[in-house]
């Protein structure tokens, strides 16, 4: 068993088996209720459509009275996927737009989990809802306010120019569409490609949302090229203004970020704001 680097969560291993075989798995040493059981549902719904590539669940636990319990002297919660080698570059990156487009347009049968569990680092909520207005503002922006306010990640006129975002978010958000299956977190580091330069999908905070959302994301911190953006909108013709609302769908992110990590992303947060509110 070798210890990987990455992740600011848990703790990655590249395993062989007493078969032969090589596995993913990653551990997590004091984990939030249903962590990985909620990771391992999200793979299956990416998975499930076929049209982008995710690794198969091998097996997982969430610890606790799953498998005895940590503290009780029994498994640890833990994740196992089937390995990846790495090291390609992507070989079509009009591909990978089409095939997440096609993706996109599976649905899921709301905005939300059906499930109503929590994803991401601040547990953010997903319970069911029938419009992105709804979701947006309610499970997302409202919580990572609070968020934010508590942990004095944003300062007062940020927070003050969130509330009026929150307030008039039908406003900005477009024309309504119907849930797609998103990744969640689809920056270039949940984006892993194959020796043979195909893109694989991992580590996603999978729900029913925006579809722009996942475009936003893509477009946070760079890694895609524009022949993706291209072909996904040859496919899945996307909305008028669509990049004038990446800002919007970038808030959720960012503040997130802030949260975490300050630093720059506060500022980040605040020229996001005043973007959506100068469109």
């Amino acid at each position: 068993m070798a210890r990987l680097g990455g992740g600011d969560v848990a703790e990655s291993y590249r395993v062989t088996l007493s078969d032969g075989r090589t596995v993913f798995a990653k551990t997590h040493r004091d984990p939030p209720a249903a962590f990985f059981s909620t990771e391992a549902e999200g793979l299956r719904w990416l998975r499930e459509p076929g049209e982008l590539p995710v690794p198969e669940v091998l097996a997982v636990s969430d610890g606790g009275d799953d498998v005895g319990g940590d503290d009780e002297g029994g498994a640890p919660a833990f994740l196992a996927l089937e390995w990846i080698d790495e090291g390609g570059r992507p070989d079509d990156e009009a591909a990978f737009g089409r095939s997440l487009a096609r993706l996109h347009r599976t649905g899921l049968p709301s905005f939300g989990r059906t499930d109503r569990r929590t994803t991401g680092s601040r547990a953010l909520p997903n319970d069911p809802c029938d419009s992105w207005v709804e979701f947006y503002r309610d499970r997302r922006l409202m919580p990572l306010r609070r968020l934010a306010a508590d942990g004095n990640a944003l300062p007062e006129p940020t927070l003050d120019r969130l509330d009026l975002v929150i307030e008039r978010l039908a406003e900005f958000g477009g024309p309504a569409e119907p849930p797609a299956r998103l990744h969640g977190d689809l920056w270039a580091g949940n984006r892993i490609v194959d020796r043979s330069g195909r893109s694989w999908l991992i580590d996603p905070a999978a729900h029913g949302g925006h579809r722009e959302f996942d475009l936003a994301m893509m477009r946070l911190f760079g890694g895609f090229g524009d022949a993706a953006f291209v072909a996904y909108d040859d496919e899945f013709p996307l909305a008028p203004g669509w990049e004038a609302r990446v800002p919007l769908h970038q808030l959720a992110p960012l503040t997130v970020h802030a949260i975490k990590f300050g630093g720059g992303y506060a500022n980040a947060t605040a020229r996001a704001l005043d973007a959506v509110l100068a469109a």
